[in-house]
């Protein structure tokens, strides 16, 4: 049992460290934002990289903010029946969602992602707008990376189940269906 405990907490990590990737990216972001209204409305100029640079941080907060939002019970679930049962029913459903939907999921977006990244990287990718970025496979990396981190948050969602499953851990806010504790 033990060594469930400290897998769960390993997996843990990584998806956190995934939230904190997420969360410097928004970061990025928003100063990236203001940077190009500031530069557009005060001093007229535009700047087609900076613009491009927008939708790729906004890539990095979606596709790792996942598997922290799995993580931290934050992603969208239909609690109309969950919120009301124990701790035990919710970590067999818990399970059951990580093992049939969530792992198979990351699995089919890495297969298909590394492939969309590698055709990206060997035909020398870049912005079809002259003053873009030039290697737009960085940015087609992180699917295939996001995927391997999904599948981390999935199997962290199996462990923390088994835990709540055994008595070791309970979720918070048995009534609300609230955040993994």
């Amino acid at each position: 049992m033990q060594w469930i405990i400290k897998l769960d907490e390993s997996l843990a990590r990584a998806s956190m460290f995934c939230g904190w990737v997420a969360c410097v990216a928004m970061l990025l972001m928003a100063g990236n934002v203001f940077y190009d209204v500031v530069a557009r409305y005060a001093f007229s100029e535009v700047s087609i990289g900076m613009q491009e640079m927008e939708w790729h941080l906004y890539s990095v907060v979606f596709l790792l903010g996942i598997p922290y939002a799995l993580r931290t019970d934050g992603h969208v679930r239909v609690d109309v029946f969950y919120a009301r049962w124990g701790s035990k029913a919710q970590a067999w459903v818990n399970l059951a969602g990580a093992l049939l939907f969530v792992i198979p999921f990351a699995y089919l977006i890495g297969i298909y992602g590394y492939d969309f990244a590698l055709d990206s990287y060997n035909m020398g990718e870049g912005s079809g707008d002259p003053g873009g970025l030039p290697h737009r496979w960085l940015i087609k990396t992180v699917i295939p990376l996001s995927a391997f981190f999904i599948a981390i948050a999935g199997l962290n969602m199996a462990t923390y189940a088994l835990r709540v499953m055994t008595g070791e851990k309970q979720y918070e806010g048995e009534q609300s269906g609230g955040g993994l504790a």
